[in-house]
């Protein structure tokens, strides 16, 4: 029973994915419930059945109360047949209702309607660029992806079990006081004027606070996580109660909005047994002064007051459903800022995908300085040759980073182009222009998982024994299986730690190795990609790193020079530019900065103050 409800909606079921996601919130919401329709609509429906079931059981307990007026003999013989039914009801019919009711709601829509928001959510933040990662702070994303699908579960719950509900049975307990005696809804109908003005008080005040509230959670957590992913730096640092007053800070931040939000709460509250006062003593008391007029019956009386203490308990609950209501939906509004991001690097409209015949890389008129005046590229023209290895070299900001995120389309150039076989990486696909490029980056951060996992990173349908001769040749395999982790996982299955912290710096470098050699692309960048290594492992590295090289186009930035003293070319960028371009010995003949970073270098690095 429910596993059918539970596979009414699949939560991965297939979607047209866009890069301009609806900006405002209802079709934002309307987006992802499109997978719903029919079961919320049947959820809708059963709400208010069940909201008419609870309404006539109060008037039939009115009944009740008139008909025992007779002798228990006669009013057994006269109806009951009819009280017979009215149990059997009661004890079939009405819970089967309501365990359809509680099916739809709790088995079909919840577990699956947060599912697939936070599931679309993931796969959209993922498609954006690096550089809308780098503009904010992981934790705070994480938190968004991780709490809107919360609220916006928490929003449909109050429409199905609070809200149409609430509403069918307002409009119920009219239409029943109305049947009684029309008089009794002059009370009731003032209350609900009255309940409404509280209601829309409330409602104006508490999403905003919500939203505020939300908003500065989510800056806890992106502070909180930002201190625990570089915790290495503060304890190094000794910068414990610097990271906890800045923590401090928006902890505190969180407290005070949260004290706007639930002084809110506590003047609802106080103003609603107020009101809820005036329907007990105005209904009740009018249904009395009808009875002792003699225009109502006792059963009457009975109906009118079982139905205003039932709406006294409810008032509460609807009261505080609907600011739950509103609240979530300032959660949901909050997340937006994140998820409904337009995604701005996309795959061109004719997008198509990369074809490599040689290798060859053409840079032409390039300038990228990230939306500021200065630094980056300024007006780069370069051409790589099939098979050619290329060395760049650089003071700090001299652009060589700029240079290889342009190439992978981590960014789009602000002018210039970047060919690769004569295609412009802007107009093919980016997946396709990634697989095409192997990297080993100067910070050798590993996934959160296992040493193999890592490694199989690089090609994902690579065997065992590929990954195993990947591993040797980059001087990893006798180190890897050593390795344990705290949970007994020996080897490839050890977990690395997040980042890799379990690792030396040594080590990781060379897990990183070892998953560009399995990937085999044939464009290689090197990015500092001995840097973390001692002298011992990188003399051996470096012949693996000759060999990776062999028939590959290949880019490598260095600050050691003699990493990349063998290079068929060096180039030297400073400002922006390319101010010399030749092999070692010839740029050292030149006498120009090359042969001044040779000259200055201290253990085959580039002199630090030189980057002043």
């Amino acid at each position: 029973m429910f596993r059918f409800f539970e596979r009414l909606v699949d939560p991965y079921c297939p979607y047209t994915e866009t890069n301009t996601p609806p900006q405002t919130l209802w079709p934002f919401m309307l987006q992802y419930a499109q997978p719903f329709k029919k079961v919320f609509v049947w959820a809708g429906i059963m709400s208010v059945i069940v909201a008419a079931i609870e309404i006539s059981l109060i008037f039939y307990m009115g009944r009740v109360v008139d008909v025992l007026e007779g002798a228990p003999e006669t009013v057994w013989e006269t109806y009951g047949t009819e009280l017979i039914l009215m149990a059997i009801f009661i004890l079939t019919a009405r819970p089967l209702l309501q365990a359809l009711d509680v099916l739809l709601l709790n088995n079909a829509i919840l577990p699956n309607f947060g599912t697939m928001i936070r599931w679309r959510a993931h796969r959209q933040v993922l498609r954006q660029s690096v550089g809308w990662f780098e503009n904010d702070f992981a934790g705070r994303i994480a938190n968004r992806i991780m709490q809107t699908p919360s609220a916006a579960g928490e929003v449909v719950f109050q429409v199905f079990d609070a809200i149409s509900f609430s509403l069918a049975y307002l409009l119920g307990a009219a239409i029943l006081l109305s049947s009684s005696d029309p008089r009794l809804l002059i009370p009731l109908l003032g209350w609900f004027l009255l309940y409404g003005l509280l209601l829309r008080w409330t409602i104006k005040r508490v999403g905003p606070a919500s939203q505020a509230a939300s908003n500065a959670r989510s800056v806890v957590t992106g502070r909180v996580v930002d201190a625990y992913t570089n915790i290495h730096s503060v304890k190094m640092f000794a910068h414990h109660e610097q990271e906890l007053d800045y923590a401090k800070e928006a902890i505190e931040e969180t407290r005070k909005t949260f004290q706007v939000e639930m002084r809110i709460f506590t003047l609802m509250d106080v103003s609603l047994v107020l009101l809820n006062g005036v329907l007990i003593v105005g209904v009740v008391g009018w249904a009395i002064l009808l009875w002792m007029q003699g225009t109502a019956s006792v059963g009457v009386v009975a109906a009118a007051t079982a139905l205003t203490l039932r709406l006294n308990a409810m008032t509460g609950w609807i009261m505080w459903a609907l600011t739950t209501f509103f609240r979530e939906l300032g959660v949901v509004s909050e997340g937006m800022e994140t998820i409904a991001q337009p995604v701005t690097l996309t795959d061109d409209e004719h997008a198509t995908p990369l074809k490599l015949t040689d290798g060859t890389i053409e840079v032409k008129g390039l300038s990228h300085h990230y939306g500021r005046e200065s630094g980056g590229l300024d007006g780069i023209d370069l051409t790589i040759r099939r098979g050619e290895k290329i060395g760049l070299v650089g003071r700090s900001g001299a652009g060589k980073s700029t240079l290889v995120k342009l190439l992978l389309r981590f960014y789009d150039p602000e002018r210039g182009q970047i060919l690769i076989d004569g295609q412009d990486v802007t107009k093919v696909q980016q997946d396709t222009l990634r697989l095409a490029i192997g990297m080993v980056q100067q910070d050798s951060s590993l996934l959160h998982r296992s040493v193999r996992d890592n490694i199989l990173y690089g090609r994902v349908d690579a065997t065992e024994e590929d990954m195993y001769s990947a591993a040797r040749q980059a001087q990893a395999h006798e180190f890897i299986l050593d390795l344990e982790d705290p949970q007994g996982r020996r080897g490839y299955d050890a977990q690395v730690g997040e980042r890799g912290v379990k690792l030396s710096g040594g080590q990781r470098q060379r897990v990183t190795l070892a998953r560009v050699i399995l990937k085999n692309a044939p464009i290689l960048l090197l990015d500092e990609a001995t840097s973390a290594l001692d002298s011992e492992v990188e003399a051996a590295i470096q012949d693996t790193l000759y060999g990776m090289m062999k028939g590959k186009t290949v880019i490598a930035i260095a600050h050691r020079l003699s990493t990349i003293a063998q290079m068929d070319r060096i180039l030297v960028l400073d400002q922006g530019r390319i101010v010399e371009d030749g092999s070692h010995d010839a740029l050292l003949a030149q006498g120009g900065l090359y042969a001044d970073f040779w000259a200055r270098q201290s253990g085959g690095f580039l002199a630090i103050e030189e980057a002043s």
